[in-house]
């Protein structure tokens, strides 16, 4: 996969890392991080700019992220809790549950949604609870684009920085990423058992 991406931003440029950003966005697989050092690895030696770079990864990141949240919208907390309905018991999860969550989004979710898009996967998959959460779309949108920003131009410019050595970099985020999602396994086992303590006492 990472030959076929690299080899399509060659062949199309700034087009190419629009469209492999915002497929990132919609299919998290792909590895933003490859995509990101690598468009600045390009600065390097073709007519590529950091910031035209940066600017064409941002609007693709943006396109995804919208299309995501209105997919989020179309599904909704309603229809989630009709799920709940039917298969809460097999689930273990009540309508309650839902509400909390969906309220606990409705407070912390702009931070949610900032910090979470400079978490690989995760940043992709945020805005679906966003928009579910029914979050108000401007907010939302000015967050997304805060944290993408961030999270773009550090990626583009160590590319440009490190040149050739730019796999070293996606390497590195690998480490980086498992170091993310084991701190967030660990925060969700936490609130579970906080969770299970509580409903015992009940």
């Amino acid at each position: 996969m990472e030959n076929w991406i690299t080899d399509f931003m060659e062949q199309y440029g700034y087009f190419g890392i629009l469209l492999m950003i915002a497929l990132e966005n919609l299919f998290p697989p792909i590895p933003s991080e490859v995509i990101l050092t690598f468009g600045g690895f390009m600065t390097t030696y073709t007519s590529l700019t950091p910031l035209g770079v940066i600017v064409m990864a941002t609007l693709g990141s943006v396109i995804g992220a919208i299309i995501l949240y209105y997919v989020g919208r179309l599904l909704g907390v309603e229809r989630l809790e009709k799920i709940v309905d039917k298969y809460g018991r097999v689930l273990r999860v009540k309508k309650e549950d839902i509400r909390k969550a969906d309220a606990w989004f409705e407070k912390y979710g702009y931070w949610a949604v900032l910090l979470c898009r400079m978490i690989p996967l995760i940043r992709s998959l945020i805005s679906l609870p966003a928009g579910m959460a029914n979050m108000k779309f401007a907010p939302f949108l000015l967050f997304t684009i805060i944290g993408t920003l961030i999270w773009n131009t550090i990626l583009v410019y160590v590319g440009a920085a490190v040149g050739d050595n730019w796999h070293d970099i996606v390497s590195f985020m690998d480490v980086y990423a498992n170091i993310a999602y084991a701190i967030i396994a660990v925060a969700i086992i936490i609130v579970l058992i906080l969770y299970i303590r509580r409903a015992k006492k009940f």
